[in-house]
């Protein structure tokens, strides 16, 4: 009887080099290997910032005299601050901050330098649009030691003895749509998307590529059906599941966490139907690259890891360099956050959706047209 000995190094590194070449075969596998640490470490090292700087402001200027372009000159030397424009009426910057073009509009008010000189103390009001109270926390901060040392070199003279008494200037901030800084009212709105982006197009993957492992797609090869039927058949189903996820994250952020609703809420309905579908476009994609079920959800994580990173959701959108907002751009979870925390915090209208809704559209006709085509050779 021959005896086997307790362990064999030839056995061993047989069983090794089978697992190199397994894994050099699958190239989905291996590049997730290496892309997913890359990833991380490129978007935390360079990407995320808690600490958000050149944040876009309008002005609102009722006042031309020397202590107002004082102040504002101050107020952009902090870096904190990037004036984009000035506007006309309190009706525009209310419509700048609802699209979100600026995260701060700073009233100066109509004869601040007469009153600065009479040391009668006149108020700046700063907006902030603190929907991502990390967004804005910072640079108020800053903005309040601004506000009494700004004019600390014009108060010389005569003036001397107002900047050694209280404060010249009073600074007065309204944070809009979140005043109370709530948390819960910006991450709620966002797991809408996140919980819909993660499911919709993990689960479209698995579906598709599943009917190939299973040997059942050549039953719907042999069906008399075009490409874009099988494919709306199979998505369906899963815009279904998709409303459910919505009625039920909106019952919670609503009675649960006590999240405000102030838009119109089939406005947001209709908004979730087309990300549902890109989402859902994306999965189907996925499933024609895909070669068994692990390597489409290895595909899903691959696309779901960079929307939860540049879309706002965990971190200030406006603290990414640019070329990290630019691909943010260009995912639809970006704009369906905006979507959601526009129509549930501010009470957005249709022009302001329309503004976040056609790039998601965009994307789901050119990744559905991709997925058709790709779908088309497979069954070639």
């Amino acid at each position: 009887m021959r005896i086997r000995s307790p362990f064999s190094v030839f056995r061993f590194w047989a069983i090794v080099v089978k697992e190199f070449i397994q894994m050099r075969r699958d190239r989905v596998t291996f590049g997730m290997m290496i892309g997913i640490p890359l990833i991380q470490l490129v978007l935390f090292g360079f990407a995320i910032n808690a600490d958000p700087k050149h944040l876009p402001t309008v002005v609102l200027l009722a006042d031309y005299g020397p202590h107002g372009r004082t102040l504002l000159q101050a107020i952009r030397n902090s870096n904190y601050f990037e004036f984009i424009r000035e506007v006309e009426t309190e009706q525009e910057a209310d419509q700048v901050l609802a699209r979100g073009e600026a995260q701060f509009v700073i009233n100066i008010p109509p004869n601040f330098s007469r009153d600065v000189l009479r040391g009668e103390h006149p108020s700046i009001l700063v907006e902030a649009d603190a929907t991502d109270p990390a967004a804005t926390g910072n640079a108020i901060g800053s903005l309040r030691v601004l506000v009494t040392t700004a004019l600390q070199q014009d108060l010389k003279g005569a003036l001397a003895y107002m900047a050694r008494g209280d404060d010249p200037i009073e600074l007065r901030v309204h944070a809009r749509y979140n005043p109370e800084a709530i948390t819960q009212y910006n991450i709620v709105p966002g797991l809408m998307g996140v919980v819909l982006t993660m499911t919709m197009v993990m689960i479209t993957g698995l579906a598709i590529t599943r009917e190939r492992e299973r040997g059942t797609m050549e039953n719907l090869l042999s069906m008399p059906t075009r490409p874009f039927e099988v494919m709306i058949g199979k998505v369906l189903p899963y815009i279904l599941v998709g409303y459910i996820q919505v009625i039920l994250i909106l019952v919670a952020a609503h009675f649960l966490f006590g999240v405000p609703v102030s838009g119109n809420i089939p406005m947001l309905f209709v908004s979730a139907l087309v990300f549902i579908v890109a989402n859902l476009a994306m999965g189907i994609t996925f499933s024609t690259l895909a070669q068994n079920q692990l390597q489409a959800m290895q595909l899903s994580f691959f696309f779901f890891l960079p929307s939860l990173l540049l879309s706002g959701f965990m971190f200030p959108f406006r603290g990414m360099p640019q070329w990290a907002q630019s691909i943010g751009e260009a995912l639809p979870l970006t704009h369906f956050l905006r979507i959601v925390r526009g129509i549930m915090l501010k009470g957005n209208g249709v022009e302001e959706v329309v503004l976040q809704l056609w790039p998601i559209a965009l994307f789901a006709v050119v990744v559905l047209a991709i997925g058709v085509k790709r779908y088309r050779q497979t069954l070639d």
